[in-house]
């Protein structure tokens, strides 16, 4: 974990140390949770901190053949589930993992001793000790990776308040609130009536759930949110399907039973709803494409529907996602729009989409989103940057983000940094970009910060 570490040439060390190194950080989706950060929550030890709500970890375990009861913590010790990661840890050479578990020991706690069977007691004493330590709270690691914005997924019926004592009480940075809306696109029974409960509108109609959702919209606003996010495993499209809402909704309220096709012309026009309230009020819309999390019924028994076992689904239906961009488009409200793929069959479609909505004096309207989930190794990266800097323009993209669930992974915008400097470096040394540290630095310094800090504050670009 030397100043070397993943920078290959000359020219990719000076890019980092030199211009990305020492830039904040902001993160504009991950899961972290916020009442921790509220109450700036003290881990209780190395598993809590780093491994009971990792599922990269969890899947590695799983595939090892580790216990599924040491991984989701139903039998064992803290201390027993920690010896069992470090047990799997030699077997992720090639993995991601690898290089983040030394990342986040050596940049967290300065341990850089390889974790394995036989140095997991030092390890853990080491790390527990530290985190012991007054400023090793949640809110103190954040600090120690320089985050100057952290964006978090809340629901649409969250409680806001643990974001509204964030900004009274942090400030080194800010934690805003990012929307996760498939809850309102599901529009489920049980959560309808919780919405009606929330704002005191009878939901009785659709005209009665938009007004409903509006004024939850509105607190999210107030409490600075500017992102929202949308899970689109299963994507289809079309105006006729949005036409259909009013009437679906209602056959719902009435307990009527949907078939497969009208609940996905439902969830087409609660989308096409919610697209239009984000292009209104400035937000930018992030939709994730190409996962199958119905995978192995057993695992989301035991581990909820985020324990690591989904995997890469079909390519995305770009018709479709051109159909809802465009509805978006014609009614003036397209969003500024981040598309991420788990199916990295996808990268060139989505990096020439860059170019297919645009708007006058804006940067980067509609980004291709950084290497997501299982792309997000050193390999994947770099095919994103390439794909991108091919079919669309690099100097726009907005960079990395965790979409983690501990402080501790934060480490990886270190390791997307370097990635991205030791790329440039190569270009440069096969003469595919110019050798110039400074024109270099500039589009290191956008990708890393800028065009993100920009994308935050409502800027056209940043300064």
């Amino acid at each position: 974990m030397n100043d070397d570490f993943l920078l290959t040439n000359p020219l990719a060390h000076r890019l980092y140390h030199e211009h990305a190194a020492g830039l904040p950080v902001i993160d504009y989706h991950n899961h972290l949770s916020v009442p921790d950060l509220a109450a700036d929550r003290r881990f209780e030890d190395l598993c809590d901190a780093w491994l009971a709500n990792d599922p990269y970890k969890h899947r590695a375990m799983r595939i090892a053949g580790v216990p599924e009861a040491l991984i989701t913590g139903r039998q064992g010790t803290p201390r027993e589930r920690f010896d069992a990661w470090a047990s799997t840890v030699p077997l992720t050479l090639g993995n991601p993992l690898h290089l983040w578990t030394r990342l986040e020991l050596a940049r967290v706690f300065g341990i850089t001793e390889p974790l394995n069977a036989a140095s997991a007691g030092r390890i853990w004493e080491q790390a527990n000790a530290r985190l012991r330590e007054p400023e090793f709270t949640v809110r103190g690691l954040l600090r120690r990776f320089h985050v100057q914005c952290a964006c978090t997924s809340d629901g649409l019926l969250d409680d806001l308040s643990g974001h509204r004592a964030l900004a009274e009480t942090e400030t080194a940075f800010r934690v805003l609130p990012s929307l996760r809306g498939d809850d309102a696109v599901a529009a489920a029974p049980e959560w309808l009536r919780r919405l009606g409960v929330l704002t005191g509108i009878t939901i009785d109609s659709f005209d009665a759930f938009r007004a409903a959702v509006r004024q939850r919209l509105d607190a999210f606003d107030a409490a600075g949110c500017r992102l929202a996010d949308h899970a689109l495993d299963r994507f289809t499209y079309d105006t006729k399907m949005v036409e259909r809402a009013e009437e679906l909704f209602g056959r719902r309220l009435a307990g009527a039973a949907l078939t497969d096709v009208d609940e996905i012309s439902l969830h087409a026009g609660v989308l096409g709803f919610l697209g239009q309230e984000y292009g209104q009020r400035g937000w930018m819309m992030q939709l994730h494409l190409g996962a199958q999390r119905q995978t192995s019924s057993r695992l989301r028994r035991l581990a909820g529907p985020a324990g690591g076992y989904a995997t890469i689904g079909d390519e995305c239906d770009a018709h479709s996602l051109c159909k809802f961009l465009d509805h978006l488009e014609q009614g003036g409200a397209l969003p500024r729009t981040v598309c991420y793929t788990l199916n990295p069959a996808d990268n060139a479609k989505l990096a020439a989409l860059t170019g297919a909505y645009t708007e006058d004096g804006v940067a980067g309207k509609i980004q291709f989103g950084p290497a997501w989930w299982y792309n997000d190794h050193a390999c994947g990266i770099r095919r994103h940057l390439e794909t991108l800097a091919n079919y669309g323009l690099l100097a726009t993209f907005i960079g990395m983000t965790t979409d983690a669930r501990s402080p501790l992974s934060f480490a990886r915008h270190e390791f997307f940094r370097r990635v991205l400097c030791d790329t440039l470096g190569e270009w440069a040394a096969r003469d595919l970009l110019p050798d110039d540290d400074k024109l270099l630095g500039g589009l290191v310094r956008a990708v890393s910060y800028g065009n993100a800090r920009a994308m935050m504050t409502g800027k056209v670009r940043d300064e």
